[in-house]
């Protein structure tokens, strides 16, 4: 007896169909699994025994050829389970049809219980790209698969409800997913932050134009307070935005609740995170931290603190949005359009320049302690900014400080008016202005260019830099509702863009 059963096994966040072709023939009882699985895979067949055993079928006693087509393509993961127990209960005559138009997804337990899986969503929409619209799956990925509204989604808790579902004895509920815009509460907000009102500047400039930040200060002075609040002034995520975080949340197995993410991720490795956690990688390349950060924020505290080589690698997928991994069996691509927030001290001993604390650094040590951060990388940072300890006048004060939903809605103005004049490009936010519209969109008047020009000269400025000063100051007037870019505009975004000539020199 022969069978098919339809399944699907993941390549980054690109789903492909697995053919579990079943062959059952008289001869000594033995199972043989063919197609390059990989070794949970291969582990399966011992599961599926049991799982078949445990659930009142008898397990075939014949000999089996278990063929995952197509052979040239490596499979890996467990959901492939749920499909080859089908196949050999199909194919031994236990199923009386075989369910060509199902795609089964499914890790089984001993017992026969059916385990969730990472990947679904991906999995679904990949399969739903090639034509498959019923899907037999985890009862614990329903909420996660059913995102996808136009499929029918089946979900199953033991091996029992898939075989009685198949032979007609049963009907399954339908799982129904819904997507719903709420405000999200958090538990932490700009408002506790005292004084520091230009961190609330620069912080609300960056999510308003969809820049990078970079805070350089003493220890003690709100510079990573301020950056575990950043995320309460973003706009929740659309839709289409949504299904992208949740597809890479769903391959790396960080889903909660399988439900939908609504909110920008925020990402806070250690300085002792490796180039591949950072980006991904593996034999079966797995996202890192930058496509967790996807549509949100990676922050990175104590900067200097990461190897060089580390910080190096953010240089290209900074600028591209995407990050290519390269494996033997092929190239996995992420998303990783993430905005960069990054503190530091300005020497090991974290006093250089502070008001109240004497420095013990001595020169060298603060300079080789500043060189770990290169050039090339601080230019693609677009907001620099020195910050100081707090006074006890301000930290013990009891006036209100500006709160997290004052500064979203000036964040949401500033976003609406870039869709507004951007409604008809490809990109959405001042910070992606393709150099080559720069002067359609960033037009000077002539007292700012000569401003500029100054600027330019005088702190040595590389073209990237110019074009980022340019892109700042329209996010600055757009604040300002202001239609066009002024001098204090200009003024204003090249006091973010002097820091790094009093530090690293230019």
């Amino acid at each position: 007896m022969y069978s098919n059963i339809k399944t699907c096994s993941l390549f980054g966040l690109n789903g492909y169909v697995v053919d579990v072709e079943t062959d059952m023939v008289r001869g000594m009882p033995k199972i043989t699994l063919v197609g390059l699985p990989d070794l949970a895979i291969k582990e399966s067949l011992e599961r599926v025994k049991s799982a078949i055993n445990n659930s009142g079928y008898e397990f075939p006693k014949k000999r089996i050829t278990i063929n995952l087509a197509p052979a040239n393509l490596k499979k890996d993961g467990s959901q492939i389970d749920l499909a080859i127990a089908v196949g050999i209960l199909t194919a031994g005559g236990s199923i009386e049809k075989s369910p060509d138009d199902y795609v089964i997804l499914g890790e089984l337990a001993l017992d026969g219980k059916i385990y969730p899986v990472q990947g679904v969503l991906p999995m679904v929409i990949s399969m739903r790209e090639k034509g498959f619209s019923k899907f037999i799956l985890p009862y614990d990925n329903r909420k996660e698969a059913a995102l996808v509204s136009d499929v029918e989604i089946y979900p199953v808790k033991k091996l029992e409800e898939v075989v009685e579902f198949l032979l007609g004895n049963i009907s399954l509920p339908r799982a129904l997913g819904d997507f719903f815009e709420s405000d999200v509460k958090y538990d932490m907000d700009f408002s506790d932050l005292k004084g520091q009102d230009n961190l609330k500047r620069i912080l609300t400039i960056a999510a308003a134009s969809k820049g990078n930040c970079l805070f350089i200060g003493s220890p003690g002075s709100g510079k990573t307070m301020a950056a575990k609040r950043f995320p309460t002034i973003l706009p929740q995520l659309d839709f289409e935005e949504a299904i992208e975080v949740t597809k890479i949340y769903s391959v790396a197995g960080l889903l909660k609740e399988n439900s939908l993410v609504t909110t920008p991720p925020f990402r806070s490795p250690h300085h002792t995170a490796s180039a591949v956690a950072l980006i991904g990688g593996g034999s079966y390349p797995r996202p890192g931290e930058i496509s967790l950060a996807h549509k949100g924020v990676l922050f990175l505290d104590e900067l200097p603190e990461f190897s060089k080589n580390v910080l190096e690698v953010l240089r290209q997928p900074m600028e591209a949005k995407v990050i290519n991994i390269a494996r033997a069996n092929g190239t996995v691509t992420y998303p990783s359009d993430f905005q960069l927030i990054v503190a530091m001290n300005p020497c090991p001993c974290g006093y250089y320049g502070s008001k109240k604390h004497e420095c013990t650094c001595s020169p060298y040590q603060i300079q080789r302690y500043l060189s770990k951060i290169s050039h090339p990388l601080l230019d693609r940072i677009d907001l620099h900014l020195e910050v100081s300890e707090v006074d006890y006048k301000e930290i013990s004060s009891n006036t209100l400080s500006k709160s997290s939903s004052e500064m979203r809605k000036e964040v949401e103005y500033a976003r609406d008016v870039q869709k507004e004049r951007f409604v008809d490009k490809p990109f959405n936010f001042n910070a992606e202005i393709p150099d080559k519209e720069l002067s359609k969109y960033c037009k000077l008047d002539e007292a700012s260019k000569k401003i500029l020009e100054l600027s330019y000269k005088k702190y040595r400025m590389s073209a990237r830099t110019y074009n980022k000063l340019l892109k700042i100051s329209r996010t600055i007037a757009d604040l300002g509702h202001s239609s066009k870019i002024k001098e204090d505009h200009i003024l204003e975004a090249i006091q973010y863009r002097t820091v790094d000539s009093k530090f690293w020199g230019n």
